[in-house]
């Protein structure tokens, strides 16, 4: 929790309570549907809360705004974000229905009212959005493919509509073909070892209509 208050130092009350509710809410469906391993629950704040909140180093939502986190796994980085962005609307969508079971359970427990999900895969989506979220669930050449008629035509933000993707270690060949792709340095923003390879990737994506 330090972790977070460090970087993002503008939080309510209610933004504190539920990123602090995040680790025993975690732990207690952890014990009955394994989505995080237990190392990564140990350090939940750095592997996966702070990680997730990279993106928000790069975009800052707006309010209305339209979010899709696709292989969500347990909600990252949904959730996080979803938490720091309360004016925006997220969308969580994973193939795996107990990662989903698990991702309800954690909003209830926060009360988040900005986020709903969809057990399914991606392609069976039928809507679009501003920015659409993801922590490397395939190689870029893949997620593009599944994605590529699901953003918004209005642009409303600083960044083009398009992805913003987490990624690690050396982009240049999953990257060759997308010569529009801006990569950010997660170091440039989180001192910690653990964000030394970490990365997000911003590809505009052109409306499809």
């Amino acid at each position: 929790m330090k972790l977070v208050k460090k970087y993002f130092d503008n939080l309510s009350e209610t933004q504190l309570e539920q990123f602090s509710k995040l680790q025993e809410l975690y732990q207690d469906w952890n014990l009955k549907i394994n989505v995080v391993s237990r190392k990564d629950i140990d350090e939940l704040y750095l592997r996966h809360v702070l990680h997730s909140l990279g993106i928000a180093k790069v975009m800052e939502f707006k309010a209305g705004a339209k979010v899709m986190d696709v292989g969500t796994g347990g909600g990252f980085p949904g959730i996080p974000l979803a938490i720091l962005f309360p004016e925006t609307q997220f969308h969580l969508v994973d193939s795996i229905g107990k990662k989903i079971k698990v991702v309800n359970e954690v909003t209830e427990g926060l009360g988040l009212q900005n986020v709903k999900t969809t057990h399914g895969r991606v392609e069976e989506v039928n809507d679009t959005y501003d920015f659409i979220v993801s922590r490397a669930v395939a190689q870029m050449e893949t997620f593009h493919r599944w994605v590529k008629n699901k953003v918004h035509k209005k642009q409303n933000h600083t960044l083009k509509n398009g992805i913003l993707y987490l990624k690690g270690g050396d982009l240049t060949e999953e990257l060759a073909n997308f010569p529009k792709a801006t990569i950010y340095d997660l170091p440039d923003f989180f001192e910690e070892d653990f964000f030394e390879t970490k990365k997000v990737v911003h590809l505009p994506m052109k409306f499809k209509g």
